[in-house]
């Protein structure tokens, strides 16, 4: 009777057990497929923000001005120089640069292509006027900072442009805040040192530029408190699982 009693048990043990794994692994699923959402979302915005015809984003201002002097398309410079993040990534960590992290690649390829297919869906979108240029490049922002927040709420892994931000802040040990800020400056310079050097003037960079650098950021904070779908997102996430998937923990602002 007793030896029943302990079988069953072990059984009933092993099936909480197998029920727990299939649920960790129905929440890895969910939170991989937020992760591509977000990644959709940001794409649009950025491709939206771009459309406002007041200057694309500072993480874009590279692909977009080589986009419009050469025949690769905005996506496919995207990826190009996406791919250089990663490579100095691992560069840089070394062995501390973790495993899944490759598929940033993965991440890279639906982000850079969806911003070709979003260029594409917003064929009609052209502001005439500065009021109108103005609302188009604050829904663009919108839209970005909740994909921003969409794609950060998993805890998965971390695209190409945060990666390296992440990197060199681990590598120099200075505040991510900070080198988001001097990675995200570095950019828009060459930007327009290639837009001069093409074109004779600014062409793809403007005010909307640095707008877009100073609203996305508080826009999302306030997505991020006011938003129940983040929580929801948040609420998939196992602690435990996190340390496995996380980039390297960088220096702490001051």
């Amino acid at each position: 009777m007793s030896e029943l009693v302990v079988k069953s048990s072990l059984a009933g043990a092993g099936e909480n057990e197998g029920g727990e794994m299939s649920g960790a692994r129905r929440a890895l699923v969910l939170r991989y497929l937020c992760f591509v959402a977000g990644l959709l979302i940001n794409s649009f915005g950025v491709a939206f923000i771009t459309k406002a015809a007041l200057g694309t984003s500072p993480i874009s201002s590279i692909p977009y001005v080589l986009d419009l002097r050469f025949e690769p398309t905005f996506g496919e410079f995207t990826f190009v120089l996406n791919m250089v993040y990663i490579v100095a990534q691992v560069a840089l960590l070394r062995r501390d640069f973790k495993p899944v992290q490759i598929l940033q690649v993965v991440a890279n390829l639906i982000f850079s292509a969806f911003i070709d297919v979003s260029m594409g869906l917003l064929w009609w979108l052209n502001p005439q006027g500065l009021p109108t240029e103005v609302l188009s490049l604050a829904v663009g922002c919108v839209i970005l900072a909740f994909g921003i927040a969409v794609e950060v709420a998993p805890n998965v892994i971390v695209v190409p442009g945060e990666g390296i931000v992440r990197a060199i802040a681990s590598t120099l040990h200075r505040p991510f805040g900070t080198c988001k800020l001097c990675f995200d400056t570095t950019l828009v310079v060459i930007a327009c040192g290639l837009s001069f050097a093409f074109f004779g003037y600014l062409n793809g960079l403007g005010a909307g530029t640095i707008v877009s650098a100073l609203a996305v950021g508080p826009i999302c904070n306030l997505i991020n408190a006011h938003v129940p779908l983040i929580d929801a997102i948040r609420s998939l996430r196992n602690d435990k699982d996190d340390s496995d998937v996380s980039p390297s923990p960088v220096p702490a602002e001051a």
